[in-house]
């Protein structure tokens, strides 16, 4: 079952990574930036899944769960940011 729980992780992070880079690639070229704060929250959960899967291969020895949080509340930060920022403007 790990070997199943790894890939679904790994697939996890390519999903999101593949969403950071279309939203990204979307605010290049239309310039919108709900794209870009989307595009960089996604680039957030990226990370968050990187270190999910870090922590899955070093073990139930040590609990990153505390660092594996961070980029997901700053990718959410971020984008409630860019929410905010653009319904004032």
């Amino acid at each position: 079952m790990p070997g199943l729980a790894l890939s679904i992780y790994v697939l996890c992070a390519v999903t999101s990574l593949a969403c950071a880079v279309l939203l990204l690639r979307g605010f290049r070229r239309s310039g919108a930036r709900l794209l870009l704060w989307s595009g960089l929250c996604f680039a957030c959960f990226t990370l968050n899944n990187l270190l999910l899967i870090v922590d899955v291969r070093i073990g139930p020895d040590t609990d990153l769960s505390a660092i594996r949080t961070l980029p997901s509340i700053i990718g959410i930060a971020l984008l409630i940011y860019g929410l905010v920022w653009d319904t004032k403007q």
